[in-house]
């Protein structure tokens, strides 16, 4: 395929992080299928360590740190998801970590990452604000960056939920997987195409934060400035490596409104019993919207990436009507 991720790579990551990671639940949902007329499940990766599929990716690459780069401490910038998860990966490993985040930054995001051991930075208005300091801190530290979605690694740990989707749905005609700055789609893409090609995969940005879509369009990364309930979709660019990946394997791109999202969060929150995220609820938005029509009886799979919303959040979304 001449991208830098393999099947093989996938596999291999996968037995690193087993053990680690949970199998999460695939969910039938009668009413969802009702409403498209295909066989719809739900990929409960809300259920997930740390509450999101962001753990995955992030165990992948601490293991593959050298002593030298352990002891150098990491870092990472994230709104929330992989803050949490690459803080996790880290304290279980016994390295130092800082996160930086901004002020805007969900707040039970930023106590979940203070809890599982990480100093967090919020001194930044803005994700381009962090990113900088986060630059210069590594300049100034030699601390290792553990990218939130683009290094290949981390798309090796994330394809392993794209093998666990083949493993519970053979057949499945449609994956439909939400699209931040691409990390998931591009490793799910690589284990979901090699296994089975026919299989047709789909990713879904808010349209306040398209920033994949800008790039597709553009034909390289465009900077954006995310505006989206879906703050764990919230990235101010995708990368270079989920461009190319998403431009060689991804069949199709398409964009939901926030108040889609918000309807799907409700839906899933009442019909699934499913405590997500805004972000988590994209791919059910996208289905729900009409923005992705699978075949009538097919097999299609929407992946659920993440729990971890604010109870305000989750109770204003929910009290709108």
């Amino acid at each position: 395929m001449g991208l830098p991720v393999d099947l093989d790579a996938v596999l291999r990551a996968r037995e690193t992080i087993a053990g680690r990671i949970l199998r999460t639940p695939m969910l039938g949902s009668r009413t969802l299928s009702e409403l498209t007329g295909a066989h719809v499940r739900l990929k409960a990766e809300l259920f997930q360590r740390t509450g999101s599929f962001k753990v995955r990716g992030v165990l992948a690459k601490v293991a593959s740190l050298t002593g030298d780069e352990r002891r150098s401490g990491v870092v990472t910038w994230s709104a929330g998801n992989a803050a949490q998860a690459v803080a996790w990966a880290a304290a279980g490993a016994g390295i130092d970590c800082r996160v930086f985040m901004w002020r805007t930054a969900n707040p039970l995001k930023v106590a979940a990452t203070r809890g599982y051991g990480a100093v967090v930075d919020l001194e930044a208005a803005n994700a381009a604000e962090a990113y900088e300091r986060l630059l210069a801190h590594v300049e100034e530290t030699g601390a290792v960056f553990v990218h939130p979605f683009d290094d290949p690694v981390l798309h090796a740990g994330h394809g392993s939920l794209g093998v666990e989707i083949l493993e519970d749905v053979p057949h499945a005609a449609t994956v439909v997987v939400p699209i931040g700055g691409g990390g998931l789609i591009s490793g799910v893409a690589v284990a979901v195409k090699s296994l089975r090609q026919e299989a047709r995969l789909v990713g879904v940005e808010p349209d306040g934060a398209a920033g994949m879509t800008s790039a597709l369009a553009a034909g390289e990364v465009v900077p954006i400035a995310p505006e989206t309930v879906a703050d764990g979709l919230a990235a101010p660019f995708a990368g270079e490596g989920t461009l190319a990946v998403c431009r060689e394997l991804v069949d199709e791109v398409v964009v939901v409104r926030d108040d889609e999202i918000e309807e799907a969060f409700r839906f899933l929150y009442a019909r699934a019993k499913l405590a997500c995220e805004p972000a988590g609820a994209a791919s059910t938005a996208a289905l729900l919207a009409g923005k992705v029509a699978p075949e009538a009886g097919s097999e299609t799979v929407a992946v659920v990436s993440g729990g971890n919303v604010a109870p305000e959040t989750a109770s204003a979304i929910l009290a709108a009507r």
